[in-house]
């Protein structure tokens, strides 16, 4: 049976030509696999590795590889994949050299408001420090840490994009900030990891996504819209609509971490994500139309003139200049392509 993926996947491979001679042979370590990103990077590298014969294989660190198994039961059992079972604070190092490692662990979405804020800040930030020592152990080359666009912090309504080097923070005293807090740690234990043991360490910072593996009513405006119109009911936005987002579709998304990985700066942070904004009132008509019916539109509250509306945009400016990075798949084509994922997994 075709993959439901495979345009996608050529979408990636097309994208990143060039890139994946380096990990030939190669054993990678990934944290986070089983999540939104980690299934995008596995989907591409599990295509990459076939395709061009690599040779390669990645371990994957997981508390619960049965839950992946019912999740990507193709993954699963591809041979180049294998797992490990444990927590990312505490598991112990597997044997042998790992030339590439990617640490995507803590998904935002399991994150942000469901669990107790401490508990969030200490995995983001412990996690990443043991991943640092096992990186330095296992004579690793190169490092990518998935980092997101919560470390900076309020983005301020008069600044349209925000860049990398905003020098805004998370605000301590916001509890539920634990998720942006504890990212900003980890990016400051990379970059000195990376000056001291000569590991080349680079960051993406990630904004907004959406695609196939983004579960229906998460903790994402999208896929709270997404959910409605595959239940056929009312796309319900919850406040007034204002606050603006930018999507970058899963298949661009993996073609950037990549790129980012092989060809970034060492110890340089790029933001990861789309420019162009979009309010949620927009977002709900355009994925009303998107389901090809006419589907409701409720909208809770007023917006007020005199409050500026929130914003939650990057600046892509560094990426596209360095790497030559851009979106590719627009806001409209991406939810089509995801609606159509989640009708054939039947959700």
């Amino acid at each position: 049976m075709e993959n439901p993926l495979s345009l996608d996947l050529d979408h990636i491979l097309n994208h990143t030509q060039g890139l994946w001679e380096e990990i030939r042979g190669q054993r990678l370590f990934m944290t986070g696999g089983t999540g939104f990103f980690g299934c995008w990077l596995l989907e591409s590298f599990a295509a990459a590795n076939k395709t061009l014969g690599l040779g390669s294989s990645v371990l994957v660190l997981t508390r619960n590889s049965e839950a992946f198994r019912q999740k990507a039961p193709h993954l699963a059992v591809n041979p180049a994949i294998s797992f490990l079972e444990g927590d990312v604070r505490t598991f112990s190092f597997p044997d042998g050299a790992f030339s590439h490692v990617i640490h995507a662990a803590t998904d935002a979405s399991n994150s942000i408001g469901g669990e107790d804020p401490k508990l969030v800040f200490d995995t983001i930030v412990q996690g990443t420090r043991r991943v640092l020592d096992f990186s330095k152990a296992c004579g690793t080359r190169k490092f990518l840490f998935v980092s997101s666009g919560a470390a900076c912090g309020r983005q301020p309504p008069q600044l349209t994009h925000i860049p990398e080097d905003f020098p805004g923070r998370p605000d301590p005293a916001d509890r539920p900030s634990a998720y942006g807090k504890g990212k900003r740690v980890a990016e400051s234990l990379c970059v000195e990891c990376g000056n001291r043991s000569g590991i080349e360490i680079k960051i993406a910072r990630c904004f907004a996504f959406l695609g196939p593996y983004l579960p229906p009513g998460s903790n994402y405006a999208v896929s709270n819209f997404l959910q409605d119109g595959l239940k056929s009911r009312p796309i319900h936005v919850r406040g007034d609509g204002t606050p603006y987002r930018s999507y970058l579709y899963a298949a661009d998304l993996a073609v950037w971490l990549w790129t980012i990985m092989m060809r970034g700066k060492a110890g340089a942070v790029y933001n990861v994500g789309s420019e162009k904004a979009i309010c949620f009132a927009d977002l709900a008509r355009i994925t009303a139309r998107a389901f090809s019916s006419d589907l409701e539109i409720v909208i809770d509250g007023k917006s007020n003139e005199r409050t500026p509306p929130e914003r939650y945009v990057p600046s892509t400016e560094k990426a596209r200049s360095e790497l030559g990075l851009s979106q590719e798949i627009d806001l409209e084509d991406a939810l089509a392509r995801t609606i159509k994922w989640n009708l054939i997994q039947g959700q």
